[in-house]
C-alpha cells in the first residue's frame, strides 16, 4: 500500500463574484491559501457553483478579451457554453463536455451562454481552469480541443455504475483524449453513494479535488459540496468514499518550475514579456473577433 497524501487544507468556497454577466464564480486560486505557484501547472480555478439563470433573449457571458501564455479549460456540469476565438475556432459544450483552448502566442475569445439555453434559462454550473505553459511553448500556435463526454476515457468501478471520466492523463491504464504540454491529470470521479475509488499520483505533483456534487470522505476527512481539498506534496494515494451520490473533480500535475509574471489575461515568465503582450494586443496582433 502506498503512503496516503496528507490533506493540507479543506477550503470552503470564497465569496462569489461575477465574470461578465454570465459567470458567478468562486475564485479558489490563485489567492488565499493557494499562491500563484502552489497548484502549478494549474494557475487559476474559477468555479461557477450551481445557480439558476432566468430566461433571456440576450445571452449572458464575457465579451471579447485576449489571452497569451497559457490554456483555458472549461468543464460544463449544467447548462450550455459557447466559445468563439480569433484563430477561427468555435464550439458549444453542454453537461459533461470540455473545451480546451490553447491561447499560447495569443488569441481573442469570447464565452457566453448558448442561445437556446439562454432563452430557456435553468441550472448552470461549470469550472474554468487556467493551465500554465512552459516557457518554450508560450509562443506556440493557438489551438482548440473540443472534448465531448462521449470520447472521454471511462473506467467503471465494481458497482458497474460509478466511474472515473478521464479528460487528461490516465486512471488505471485508461487514458483521456486531451493533449497536454506537461504531465496533467484532469478527471471527474462520478460515484454513487457508498462507492469508493483510489487515486495515485507522485508526491511531487500538485494535487487538489473539488466536490462538485454531493459529499465524500477523502483520506479520512468529510468534505462537503463546493469545497476544495488541497493536498501536501507528500504521499501518493488518495481514497474517496462517496457519502452521497457525488461528482469530484480531480486535478494533479507536474509543477512547472519557472518564474511567473501575470497581468490580467496574460501569463508569462517576465514583465518584459507582459509588456510585449500588451503592445501586441494594442496593435492588433491577436487577430480580429467581433463582440
Amino acid at each position: 500500500m502506498k503512503p496516503l497524501k496528507t490533506i493540507e487544507a479543506i477550503i470552503a468556497p470564497p465569496p462569489a463574484h461575477m465574470v461578465g454577466d454570465g459567470f458567478r464564480v468562486h475564485g479558489f486560486f490563485p489567492g488565499g491559501k493557494i499562491g500563484k505557484q502552489r497548484m502549478s501547472p494549474f494557475f487559476l480555478m474559477d468555479y461557477n457553483s450551481k445557480v439558476d439563470f432566468s430566461p433571456t433573449n440576450n445571452p449572458r457571458g464575457v465579451g471579447v478579451h485576449p489571452h497569451r501564455g497559457f490554456e483555458t479549460v472549461t468543464i460544463a456540469y449544467h447548462g450550455k457554453i459557447a466559445h468563439h476565438d480569433s484563430a477561427g475556432h468555435s464550439g458549444v459544450i453542454s453537461e459533461g463536455d470540455v473545451q480546451w483552448m490553447t491561447a499560447a502566442s495569443g488569441v481573442l475569445h469570447k464565452e457566453y451562454h448558448e442561445k437556446e439555453f439562454s432563452q430557456k434559462g435553468g441550472a448552470f454550473q461549470m469550472v474554468q481552469l487556467w493551465v500554465n505553459l512552459p516557457a518554450k511553448h508560450k509562443m506556440s500556435a493557438p489551438k482548440y480541443q473540443e472534448i465531448p463526454n462521449a470520447i472521454m476515457g471511462k473506467y467503471f468501478l465494481e458497482d458497474g455504475s460509478s466511474h472515473i471520466e478521464i479528460i487528461a492523463g490516465e486512471y488505471n491504464g485508461t487514458k483521456g483524449p486531451a493533449s497536454t504540454f506537461t504531465p496533467v491529470n484532469l478527471q471527474n470521479a462520478k460515484l454513487k453513494k457508498g462507492a469508493s475509488a483510489t487515486f495515485s499520483f507522485p508526491a511531487s505533483y500538485n494535487t487538489g479535488m473539488l466536490v462538485v456534487q454531493g459529499s465524500a470522505v477523502i483520506n479520512g476527512s468529510n468534505v462537503a459540496t463546493d469545497n476544495f481539498v488541497l493536498f501536501k506534496n507528500e504521499g501518493e494515494e488518495i481514497n474517496i468514499e462517496a457519502t452521497e451520490d457525488a461528482i469530484i473533480l480531480v486535478l494533479s500535475g507536474k509543477p512547472i518550475d519557472e518564474p511567473i509574471a501575470q497581468y490580467g489575461p496574460f501569463l508569462m515568465n517576465t514583465w518584459q514579456e507582459i509588456k510585449k503582450a500588451i503592445a501586441d494586443f494594442n496593435t492588433g496582433k491577436f487577430g480580429m473577433l467581433e463582440d
